[in-house]
């Protein structure tokens, strides 16, 4: 089969449009600038321990905290729980 004229053009023109838009937004895109580095800050022992933490927390809230807040929101859990509709 040969596809006709006007789903060709149609195509070529949202390809046309898509580049267009993916132009407009590299050009608007403003720079990023990374936060300076106070060597009195970084090199607390506090701070090296939540660089080695904060990947820690992160994995335990997304993998294992918010779906079980989930699940304990929905029935029969969430009257097991003793979860309400109102704020108090």
């Amino acid at each position: 089969m040969t596809r006709h004229r006007s789903e060709r053009t149609g195509r070529s023109r949202k390809r046309v449009a898509a580049a267009l838009l993916a132009a407009l937004m590299l050009a608007g895109a403003a720079p990023l600038h990374a936060d300076e580095y106070d060597s009195q800050e970084a090199g607390h022992p506090v701070r090296i321990l939540a660089y080695v933490l904060h990947p820690v927390g992160f994995l335990l809230d997304a993998l294992i905290f918010r779906p079980a807040h989930w699940v304990g929101s929905h029935e029969p859990f969430r009257t097991l729980f003793g979860q309400r509709d109102d704020p108090y």
